[in-house]
């Protein structure tokens, strides 16, 4: 139960931070970068519809399609995420319409343009959901077909995102172009950070002060392996584990002011699939 509330919780302020940063600086900017949202700035050049407006249609229509074609596969998260995204955007149209950017400092808007729905997005990835829009028409095409969904997506990303040069202008083109390459790397990079974890190889004598500290103090578990030193020959343990940052610190600590003689290797990692991180 405990573990549904974290993962609601997560979910709904990881879609309104990126609801800020699509409404705010993103529609206000006619940047047009990704995916249903860029394609709603355009749209909203040439129709009635305001960019709010046509997400929340494009996004409840692909989410109907979705519970349809997907069934049970269609995962609730990412339905919820998509009608909170959709529901706020428009929400936030009639709270507050605008007309014009909120500064005249368009690279300022396009950073909290590419950083909030980035973050939002990495939360959502790390936790198996998304906002919907085009990861739905992904998940069909990946269901139906043998397209590569990642190529076809960054496709139709660079046609909305070139299409700005056209329909706005050269300056509001670049800022959109530049915000396409920096928003993927950008995720990528906040995926692994929020992953990252600490890989320990102890070399040691005496494994079993440090195995209890890890098992009853850490709550983790360790693995134990049998070697032997090549310049002197004596038998060695090989203590592995894996701890977060702050664990990580009070492993070494412990090793520091218990233990004498150990080696310690302690690499970055945030691939980490097992009890206790992510599931298989």
């Amino acid at each position: 139960m405990k573990e549904h509330l974290k993962n609601f919780a997560l979910l709904t302020v990881s879609t309104l931070i990126m609801a800020v940063g699509i409404y705010f600086f993103k529609f206000a900017n006619n940047f047009t970068f990704g995916g249903i949202t860029g394609f709603a700035v355009l749209v909203a050049k040439f129709t009635p519809l305001s960019a709010s407006d046509f997400s929340f249609i494009a996004n409840m229509l692909l989410l109907i399609i979705g519970l349809f074609v997907l069934g049970k596969k269609f995962a609730a998260q990412t339905a919820y995420s998509s009608i909170l995204l959709s529901v706020t955007l428009s929400g936030l149209e009639r709270i507050y319409p605008m007309s014009h950017p909120l500064t005249n400092e368009p690279m300022l808007e396009l950073i909290f343009a590419i950083v909030l729905p980035a973050i939002g997005s990495a939360i959502l990835f790390n936790i198996g959901a998304s906002s919907g829009g085009t990861d739905v028409i992904a998940m069909i095409l990946k269901k139906y077909t043998s397209v590569d969904i990642g190529k076809g997506l960054l496709a139709s990303d660079i046609l909305f995102t070139i299409a700005g040069f056209f329909v706005f202008d050269i300056k509001t083109g670049l800022y959109s172009l530049l915000g396409l390459t920096l928003r993927s790397t950008l995720i990528d990079s906040l995926i692994e950070s929020l992953n990252r974890s600490k890989y320990f190889h102890v070399v040691c004598s005496e494994p079993e002060p440090i195995c209890e500290f890890i098992k009853n103090d850490l709550k983790r578990g360790a693995t134990i392996v049998l070697a032997q030193g090549a310049f002197t020959g004596d038998d060695k343990y090989i203590i592995l584990t894996v701890l977060s940052p702050n664990e990580a610190i009070k492993l070494r600590n412990f090793i520091k002011a218990h233990t004498t003689g150990a080696f310690l290797l302690i690499s970055n990692t945030s691939e980490i699939i097992g009890k206790g991180f992510h599931s298989v």
